[in-house]
């Protein structure tokens, strides 16, 4: 029997070390069923050479000018259909070549939301730990109270519950797009597993006072105006709060 089509989108600008990397770990997985999307944003560094160089693991992929990260995100999106997405950006990787097939092993009926822990890595390459925010044993709407407790690269999703990211946000469009898919998810499996090596370094982490103002309209959205004011209190006191934590098992 077929196994889910994982239909992995890189979005990438000008980041030819980066994406060179994230393609030869994309190229070592051991999955029948994955479609390959790169979204470049029109770089002039020779990315687009790598793409080409590698195209025999692309099955889809554009470069031109973008509005943006999250737009870049869309178009990743709009090239889906069916399956499932999983954001692996340029520079982070999939931790484990067998992670797709450990995950749908011995399913039937398949969740809506897959989710697992993320290793964190430097922009210099070394492992810093887990990521510091603890996984929640069973993953819903209430879980975010706290901020992103569960990595965007370290959840795979229906691509039918997927909405667009929301453009009105600038750095915060992540969290806004995992609590939608959450929210609407019927069933969600905690894999148990780490899923993903992220680079430290994003835009919402450059950017973290526009990015709290953001993250508050989100949690009014969703939670309404007296909890999102008392959950931001709350994520705003674990910025304080140590960034790793350590891995148990052996990476």
């Amino acid at each position: 029997m077929l196994k889910p089509k994982v239909s992995i989108i890189t979005v990438v600008y000008n980041a030819k070390k980066a994406l060179e990397k994230t393609i030869n770990n994309i190229k070592q997985l051991r999955y029948e069923n994955i479609d390959y999307i790169i979204v470049d944003g029109g770089s002039t560094d020779g990315t687009v050479s790598v793409i080409k160089e590698n195209e025999q693991y692309v099955s889809q992929w554009i470069s031109e000018p973008d509005k943006g990260l999250y737009d870049a995100m869309n178009k990743g999106l709009n090239m889906v259909t069916e399956g499932y997405v999983w954001f692996i950006n340029a520079g982070d990787f999939i931790y484990s070549k067998d992670i797709l097939n450990n995950i749908f092993a011995g399913f039937e009926n398949y969740a809506d939301i897959y989710y697992g822990d993320t290793i964190i890595e430097s922009e210099t390459g070394e492992i810093m730990g887990l990521r510091g925010k603890k996984l929640p044993r069973k993953l819903t709407l209430s879980s975010y109270h706290s901020g992103m407790v569960v990595c965007h690269q370290s959840i795979i999703v229906r691509r039918d519950i997927a909405p667009l990211y929301n453009l009105n946000y600038k750095y915060a469009a992540d969290i806004d797009w995992v609590m939608d898919v959450t929210r609407r998810a019927v069933s969600i499996t905690n894999t148990r597993f780490i899923l993903s090596i992220f680079v430290e370094g994003g835009i919402s982490s450059l950017n973290r006072k526009a990015s709290l103002k953001e993250r508050l309209q989100i949690m009014i959205k969703f939670y309404g105006r007296f909890k999102a004011l008392y959950y931001h209190i709350i994520i705003a006191a674990n910025i304080l709060r140590p960034k790793y934590r350590k891995i148990k098992k052996p990476y």
